[in-house]
């Protein structure tokens, strides 16, 4: 899975978000058009004012074990295909926390 990759004194995450789902949650790895995989991820919170981007980055904090402020969407603050970096370098731990993020199909 690569869905994460390592970025200049930190990492990307991809993340596909659908806002005002059912459930907040981390599904599956899914390949993009062009080729990317991305994460897919839902959360209960709207898409307005940013309350779905907030509750994102608050679900990736809690699992990865990092501070809510080292994370920081560089694009799709608006759409549902999203690129977050996490300003950490990528250790072995965190690594190992990622790639259980995503459920087994």
């Amino acid at each position: 899975m690569a869905f994460f990759e390592a970025y200049k004194s930190g990492f990307i995450v991809r993340i596909k978000l659908t806002p005002n789902a059912a459930a907040d949650d981390f599904k599956d790895v899914l390949v993009a058009p062009g080729g990317l995989e991305y994460l897919r991820a839902s959360v209960t919170a709207v898409p307005e004012k940013g309350k779905a981007n907030q509750k994102l980055i608050k679900m990736l904090s809690k699992k990865l074990k990092l501070p809510k402020n080292i994370f920081s969407i560089v694009s799709g603050e608006t759409d549902h295909w999203k690129k977050i970096l996490v300003d950490t370098p990528l250790t072995e731990d965190i690594s190992r926390n990622i790639l259980t993020l995503p459920k087994e199909k």
